[in-house]
């Protein structure tokens, strides 16, 4: 086998969470449903929000862009996971297993850098509601968007860059879904102690800034909701804010289940969670914030109806 960079390697090979033929089988037809019930959940939510001018507010365009961050999230890593699952190739290059580990890393950057800002979004409609059309600018809330991209990229292709510094030895068999950076720590011949020690503070610094962005505003919120008198009022102001935490705590809980712990405690009862978050949570993102959403249910079913409609319109014509 012929030696890639300093890697020592030319591929890896996915195995996957099971080796069992009939567990494979299984796992492929579970991956593929959550895999289509994501795209086309999170693809609805897009051209709704695209569609609909009611919806073309901040809260909204938040919104599009982590529908769009979560369907390209799983399509970076599921499609690989299928074909490893349903062949027996498995392997993937040295420099395919990077790619994706930069789009993994960069994009649940960009989710979690989305969750922050869509947090001070409803902290300035609720604690600052006369401000809210100067506060929430278009302007600003591009220039909020284009940082939370330009950050997550740049910290992607950081911790990538870093990974190139990692020896490998030999052919590496990865018992994984995808190339996850614990998982290829592991397998390194070098020393990564140090890149361990620089994973884990710009990890803390990249995740714990949003979040204690996101508990700021909601302390906040929760201390403008109970000086509200209508009960029914408070009701309306928490309701805007339930399907957020909702999200957070899904997509905070598993990632912590995962990463907030030493690289030598890494084991493959990590990879439920890293399932859980890697697929699971962009799976439930669109009905969480579609489920009680009553500007949602009427976008998507003006959608519906005016796709309905073209065809009809359509078929008139024809005859």
């Amino acid at each position: 086998m012929h030696r890639d960079n300093q890697s020592g390697t030319s591929e890896f090979l996915l195995l996957g969470i099971s080796e069992s033929p009939k567990e494979q089988r299984i796992l492929f037809w579970m991956f593929l449903s959550m895999y289509l019930v994501t795209v086309v959940g999170n693809v609805l939510i897009i051209l709704a929000i695209s569609s609909d001018s009611r919806l073309h507010t901040p809260m909204y365009v938040f919104l599009a862009n982590l529908s769009f961050t979560d369907l390209f999230f799983v399509t970076n890593t599921i499609p690989k996971t299928l074909v490893s699952l349903q062949s027996q190739n498995k392997a993937i290059s040295y420099v395919g297993c990077l790619t994706q580990l930069y789009f993994l890393v960069s994009l649940v950057t960009l989710d979690n850098f989305i969750l922050a800002t869509m947090a001070y979004d409803r902290y300035v409609a609720i604690c600052r509601p006369l401000h809210y059309v100067t506060a929430m600018s278009p302007g600003l809330c591009i220039l909020l968007l284009i940082l939370c991209w330009a950050l997550s990229v740049f910290y992607g292709l950081f911790l990538t860059l870093l990974m190139t510094r990692v020896t490998f030895c030999g052919s590496q068999k990865i018992h994984y879904i995808f190339c996850e950076m614990y998982v290829l720590l592991r397998l390194a011949c070098s020393n990564t102690q140090i890149i361990h020690v620089v994973l884990i503070t710009s990890g803390c610094f990249i995740f714990f800034t949003p979040l204690g962005i996101m508990i700021m505003s909601y302390v906040w919120i929760v201390r403008a909701i109970l000086r509200i008198p209508s009960a029914s009022s408070k009701y309306k102001a928490f309701s805007t804010c339930a399907s957020h935490l909702a999200v957070v705590s899904l997509f905070y809980g598993t990632l912590c289940m995962v990463y907030l712990q030493p690289l030598k405690t890494y084991s493959m009862k990590d990879s439920v969670a890293t399932v859980m978050y890697a697929v699971v949570t962009p799976m439930m993102n669109p009905f969480i914030y579609s489920l009680r959403n009553k500007d949602m249910h009427g976008a998507l079913r003006r959608l519906f109806l005016g796709k309905a409609f073209q065809k009809l319109t359509r078929g008139n014509l024809g005859h």
